[in-house]
């Protein structure tokens, strides 16, 4: 008899009759994902892993996903050799959870969003020490980047990152203890943001979407301007009230016939050429509720960066939520889609409030912050079963989950 049994919302299915096609789609799903792993074993194991993610109430450790999908003794060492020392290449699986996701998601965005994933000690790779805005303090964690499909029906990691401070790529032994690989190298979390974005660019017949992001908390936005728009990356980004942007020349058609204006705060910009628009716009909250707001706007210079060609400046807009109290923009954000409705615009930027509640949500319930290792390729392999994990419950039929039978004697 078979060591797993399938349950519905984490109750045993006795008396109910299930829906003939829901093991049959995860299987799929699974075979989708580890399809290139030549072992049988390992293939199972992968499925095993996101059983236990989807199935496993509160902290999701090895030992407790073991006992809820499974009644083999030795199954949560299988799953820590799976995650942790089982060479497969993950970089393949998220590339397939893309192509799976696109196939089930109306894409509206590309969105970014740092995570912090705390920690104890200073064995795990990647852990420093650095202030958290959010938090007002300083906290000992993991910093990682995630790129996000992102689109009404929610949103699915399909990308990740490690910030590497000095400390671990400098170090020898550090990098040999993590197993950090050799090509690696310690790289600004804007030059990590530009390379998801460029990879996700990459994927065959993926239709591109707009980057959305706020890291104005983590790295400097400046060149997350430059290079995706030279690369045509269309991008809504939140900027620092005190970046400097050129007003756009009149009429707007490019700087070559004109003198360069002198740059002003994108603060300023708003609030020496900022009109408030007359009618006030209808936005979707972090509670998913809509909110009626007015915007202030202004056309502002978008400096671009070609890969060879030098620098290639056009229009874009600056624009923020206008606060009538203090009679300041809120939160500005900056995009080179000027051709774009402002509800458009504030659809696109309202999905990175989102993209952070998905986040948070998989960090209290998916597993985001219960990896167990302290390597860098389980780290990698961790974060891509918990994004494929949530895509399937978000995306999928109805879930099977399993938990443990009493095997045969």
């Amino acid at each position: 008899m078979s060591a797993i049994r399938e349950v519905r919302d984490g109750r045993e299915m006795r008396g109910r009759r299930r829906p003939a096609d829901g093991r049959a789609d995860f299987t799929a799903f699974t075979q989708r994902l580890f399809g290139h792993l030549h072992r049988v074993d390992q293939q199972r194991w992968g499925q095993v892993y996101l059983q236990g993610l989807l199935a496993t109430p509160g902290k999701k450790t090895l030992r407790r996903m073991a006992e809820a999908v499974t009644s083999s003794p030795t199954a949560s060492q299988s799953l820590q050799q799976f995650v942790n020392a089982s060479p497969w290449d993950w970089d393949v699986t998220r590339s397939e959870l893309v192509r799976w996701t696109g196939e089930r998601l109306t894409v509206r965005a590309w969105t970014l969003a740092p995570t912090v994933l705390p920690k104890r000690g200073a064995h795990s790779v990647g852990v420093h020490r650095r202030f958290v805005r959010e938090q007002g303090r300083i906290v000992n964690c993991q910093l990682g980047l995630a790129l996000f499909l992102s689109g009404e029906e929610g949103q699915v990691p399909v990308d990740w990152r490690l910030h590497l401070p000095e400390q671990w790529v400098g170090d020898a032994e550090a990098r040999r203890r993590a197993r950090i690989p050799e090509e690696t190298r310690q790289q600004a979390l804007w030059a990590q943001a530009l390379d998801l974005v460029d990879g996700l660019a990459a994927q065959p017949g993926l239709v591109r979407a707009p980057v959305v992001a706020d890291l104005t908390g983590v790295t400097d936005v400046r060149p997350l301007i430059e290079r995706p728009h030279g690369r045509g990356h269309g991008f809504v980004l939140a900027v620092s009230g005190q970046l400097p942007l050129a007003p756009a020349p009149e009429p707007y058609i490019g700087r070559a016939q004109h003198e360069p204006l002198p740059p002003l705060s994108a603060r300023q910009l708003l609030l020496r050429d900022g009109i408030r628009h007359p009618d006030v716009a209808v936005t979707v909250g972090p509670d998913g509720r809509p909110r009626r707001i007015q915007v202030i706007s202004s056309p502002a210079e978008i400096p671009g960066l070609r890969p060879g060609h030098g620098r290639v400046p056009s229009v874009g807009r600056v624009f923020a939520e206008w606060d009538p109290v203090r009679k300041l923009p809120r939160r500005i954000w900056l995009t080179n889609l000027p051709e774009r409705r402002m509800a458009d615009l504030l659809a696109l930027a309202s999905l990175h409030a989102r993209t952070l509640t998905t986040v948070s949500a998989l960090g209290e319930h998916g597993g985001l912050l219960d990896f167990e290792g302290r390597s860098f390729p389980g780290w990698h392999r961790h974060m891509t079963l918990v994004s494929a994990a949530h895509a399937y419950g978000l995306l999928s039929r109805p879930v099977l989950h399993h938990r443990p039978e009493r095997e045969a004697a």
